[in-house]
């Protein structure tokens, strides 16, 4: 029975194929993550963008081995939201910086806030038109989860509640139509940045 297993059972399972496994963990940790994540950034939005992307991160490091079993799944995975959480604020503190070091500046004219030339929205076009040809590329269960996520902005507890799959089985699918995206787009030569 997963439920008395040790944390270190369960991410031994998980890393053997057993997804339920991982269900387990996010059963016993979701609560304790979500809610410090929460009490930093009170905002229950982007408490949730980071809950889920602590998930795939620690996802993808079992699957790749690169957990290492310090008996102490519950401290790292907090460790990872908490890292989140601060390059979250590292990146909006960045955007929001503007120098003046270099004299006279127009904080008016600054390319963000320009219309773009017709080059820029031709090339932009073209790459919403490549990005939705590799998406009906995608097996359907990744294509429909990455929609969800991205088009209808569903977080993954509403996607796994909408498509009758597992959180954990949510994010594989999300993490898979991510890389299935870039090999297309690679194998096709196709550039996904102006």
């Amino acid at each position: 029975m997963l439920i008395k297993q040790t944390d270190e059972q369960l991410v031994a399972a998980y890393a053997n194929g057993n997804n339920e496994a991982f269900d387990a963990l996010l059963n016993r940790h979701q609560t304790q993550v979500f809610s410090y994540i929460m009490r930093i950034v009170r905002n229950r939005d982007l408490a949730n963008d980071i809950f889920q992307e602590t998930f795939v991160k620690a996802i993808t490091t079992i699957r790749q081995g690169r957990y290492t079993d310090a008996g102490k799944f519950g401290a790292w995975v907090n460790r990872i939201a908490h890292n989140l959480v601060i390059d979250f604020y590292r990146q909006e503190k960045s955007e929001n910086t503007t120098s003046t070091d270099e004299g006279e500046m127009d904080i008016l004219n600054r390319a963000d806030l320009s219309e773009g030339t017709v080059e820029d929205v031709i090339v932009n076009e073209q790459i919403r038109k490549d990005v939705r040809r590799i998406i009906r590329e995608l097996p359907k269960t990744q294509r429909d989860v990455l929609v969800m996520r991205y088009y209808r902005n569903l977080s993954f507890k509403q996607i796994a509640d909408m498509t009758g799959v597992s959180i954990n089985t949510a994010l594989g699918r999300m993490r898979y139509a991510l890389i299935n995206m870039r090999r297309i787009a690679k194998e096709r030569n196709i550039a996904l940045t102006a």
